[in-house]
């Protein structure tokens, strides 16, 4: 094994260029402060992020992805992660919302791309431009790129959620550079990465279930996976407890 990080391993190939990932069931919040498991999220994240890379591949993305090999398995381009966290914003949610003072839900307008140092012992600090290049972090054209490839992310996957009753609240993105210096998407895109509301409900239908001990978690990220990867009708889940 290359690597474990908190959701996922990474194992080499007989090809230096390809890496083994695994999706695991463990689930943190809180920069790992909160821990525990979700029955089922490795299968529901490795399918969703699968059908997604796919989805934006084919608008012009490039993703570290190359194919699903089972279950909980995907083969991916080696690639060395930019340090960068990338964060698109349609509405106030989560920190943002408690960094601003302002309602969870407000519409932002324009959309909020922010960058955050990837940092579990800082605590994923907020940059600016001027900070992540003089930490060489990234370089001005970097960034440029990270913008550019961020908003058409977002700008595919909004309408695409709500095709299957999904919105699509924010999505945390991460970019990676190939043995050929190429950028691409990597990481995961799924429901521990992005706030998915029912568009009907307002449910939510995400990891801030599992954050906010909000109850049927599992379920949650089952029904994700029904209406993305299976392309089932929207299903009601328990409601969520009081108290949030």
């Amino acid at each position: 094994m290359r690597y474990e990080g908190k959701a996922k391993k990474v194992f080499d190939t007989e090809d230096e260029r390809l890496y083994i990932v695994e999706y695991k069931d463990d689930a943190t919040a809180f920069n790992a402060l909160k821990r525990g498991t979700i029955r089922g999220k490795g299968v529901v994240n490795n399918a969703v992020s699968g059908v997604l890379f796919e989805l934006l591949a084919e608008q012009g993305v490039p993703t570290h992805f190359v194919s699903r090999l089972s279950e909980r398995e995907q083969l991916v381009k080696a690639v060395e992660i930019i340090p960068i966290e990338v964060i698109v914003r349609n509405r106030a949610a989560g920190s943002f919302a408690k960094r601003y003072g302002v309602d969870e839900g407000l519409d932002l307008d324009p959309i909020v791309i922010e960058w955050c140092y990837k940092s579990d012992e800082l605590g994923d600090p907020p940059l600016n431009d001027a900070t992540a290049v003089a930490l060489e972090l990234a370089t001005p054209e970097d960034l440029e790129a990270l913008f550019e490839m961020a908003s058409t992310v977002n700008d595919t996957l909004v309408p695409y959620f709500e095709e299957r009753g999904l919105e699509l609240v924010d999505l945390k993105l991460e970019f990676g550079r190939t043995a050929d210096g190429d950028l691409v998407l990597a990481d995961e895109i799924s429901p521990d990465t992005c706030r998915l509301w029912d568009l009907a409900s307002g449910e939510k239908l995400d990891k801030d279930r599992f954050r906010r001990d909000l109850g049927a978690v599992e379920e949650a990220y089952q029904e994700v996976f029904h209406r993305v990867v299976e392309g089932g009708e929207p299903r009601p889940i328990a409601p969520e407890r009081s108290g949030e």
